[in-house]
């Protein structure tokens, strides 16, 4: 005889299958009929998120061999068992769609139409079992979003196998990658649905790329200048050290103790001059590594840290919030701090860096994308055949508009101000330094082009003076913050002709 605790919980889990069991039962009933089980909800935008699948395949009946709870959960497992095959490889493996499609149906049975309502099925189960706490499915969750965009999108993506990481080739750590080079298929839906849909960013630049990266006619295409109520943005391109030898991520030049002492005496001479906040971004965590130890090795670090304290940000979500909290605490006392972060990582992306938290960004190098990387190699590849997108156009594009992100990140309101150093050669070169927003490009005076170290010291310390001035922060001076009528009318009479 069990237990009275023993005879509750055995009768409580019956009670729970046959509940169970009579939803299972109501849910095969009306997927026999053609409807999914998506309660009374419309297609609203919860459908506009992961995946993006085209309106016939959400009005498309559920197939018959998986309208019931454990035919599908069979599939599931032979899908996953799949995968995980496919994961013994020992050497790279590229595949497209179609051809991962027909060797899951000849090795595991699952035909396409079963992959494409992975996601739908797990959604009308997942809410027939009234499952609120998704966490734990989060796994399955993605494989069935990989079944559903894997056997959806015939062109637009690429499966990639890397049976280990290329920085550590001897340890086997096996990735399966569902890799999407089209950024049109995911604005598609808002596209559709909307009439008018209005895309701004400080970042958009060059604007002529974006059509043709999203495949669509834009009515009206604008750039603006930035209003301020005074000149409080102060670019700068430093192309060489004191010892006018050049600086540059250059993969070719990257490593040269020179280069590497050279931005260690620019951040030196910068800590002991700029207040408050200095944020650095490198082009790379592995280039920041190593760039970081050589500078410890040189005793530079511990002088930075006479002036300063150094924060960093790591590939750990915890450890660079905690970093950040502590460095805007450092900057609230009175304390000079320098953060140093990585583009295209969690700060460069949605930080912001206002007032004293941020008076100075360093961008050393040019962030271009790791061009051996067989994801990118796949993208350049299809952007060519498919949208006649140059290699060359689309990585400066990507690696300009990475570093106006992280350069942009100082300037958050008309009443701030900061200096932003682009510490590269490259810069100096117009095809590359034109990629750059117009709003950086206005306050880019020929006088602050390839500069030197101590030139450029000199600007950032009459600068840093020049904002120490009182000045006229409702605007009513000679910069015009907000627009009259007649701009306002100007600029619709241009639109109008544009359209």
């Amino acid at each position: 005889m069990h237990p009275p605790s023993d005879s509750l919980s055995l009768n409580t889990i019956a009670r729970l299958k046959a509940t169970d069991a009579g939803r299972l039962r109501a849910e095969y009933n009306r997927l026999v009929d053609g409807l999914a089980q998506r309660g009374n909800l419309a297609i609203t935008d919860a459908w506009l998120g992961n995946p993006a699948l085209p309106d016939d395949i959400l009005k498309e009946a559920v197939p018959g061999n998986i309208r019931r709870a454990e035919h599908f959960l069979s599939v599931l497992c032979r899908l996953v068992q799949y995968l995980k095959s496919r994961l013994l490889t020992e050497k790279v493996e590229t595949e497209n769609p179609i051809n991962f499609c027909a060797a899951i149906n000849s090795q595991a049975g699952i035909d396409q139409k079963m992959l494409k309502f992975c996601y739908d099925r797990l959604h009308s189960l997942m809410l027939t079992l009234e499952i609120t706490n998704t966490d734990e499915f989060m796994h399955i969750q993605t494989v069935c979003d990989f079944a559903t965009l894997v056997s959806t999108y015939a062109r637009g993506f690429s499966i990639i196998i890397e049976p280990y990481d290329e920085r550590m080739p001897t340890i086997p750590d096996p990735v399966l990658q569902l890799s999407c080079h089209d950024a049109s298929l995911a604005i598609k839906p808002v596209f559709d649905r909307f009439q008018s849909v209005i895309i701004t960013s400080g970042t958009l630049s060059p604007i002529d790329l974006y059509p043709r990266l999203l495949n669509f006619s834009p009515a009206i295409s604008r750039s603006f200048t930035m209003s301020l109520t005074r000149d409080c943005i102060c670019p700068m391109v430093l192309t060489r050290g004191s010892d006018q030898l050049p600086v540059s991520t250059k993969f070719d030049m990257r490593s040269d103790p020179e280069v590497v002492r050279n931005y260690g005496r620019l951040l030196l001479e910068m800590v002991a001059a700029v207040p408050d906040g200095i944020v650095c971004f490198f082009v790379s965590y592995s280039y920041m590594d190593g760039i970081v130890n050589s500078w410890n090795e040189m005793g530079i670090l511990q002088d930075v840290m006479q002036h300063k304290l150094v924060f960093i940000e790591t590939q750990d979500v915890v450890e660079t919030t905690l970093a950040l909290d502590n460095y805007r605490k450092a900057c609230d006392c009175g304390r000079g701090v320098v953060f140093f972060s990585v583009a295209r990582g969690k700060v460069a992306e949605g930080i912001d860096f206002d007032r004293h938290y941020g008076r100075l960004v360093i961008m050393f190098g040019v962030p271009f994308q790791y061009t051996l990387s067989r994801i990118l190699l796949a993208r350049l590849e299809y952007l060519r055949e498919t949208f006649q997108i140059k290699e060359g156009d689309f990585l400066t594009f990507d690696a300009l508009r990475q570093a106006a992100q992280c350069v942009g990140r100082v300037i958050r309101s008309k009443a701030d101000y900061g200096m932003m150093i682009f510490a590269d050669k490259r810069y100096s070169r117009h095809d590359k330094r034109s990629k750059l927003p117009g709003w950086i490009l206005s306050h880019l005076h020929d006088a602050h082009l390839n500069l030197s170290i101590d030139k450029a010291l000199h600007i950032a310390r009459e600068f840093l003076r020049r904002m120490a001035q009182p000045y006229d922060k409702t605007g009513c001076g000679s910069k015009k913050t907000l627009l009259s009528e007649e701009d306002v009318m100007k600029m619709s009479e241009g639109a109008m002709d544009t359209y």
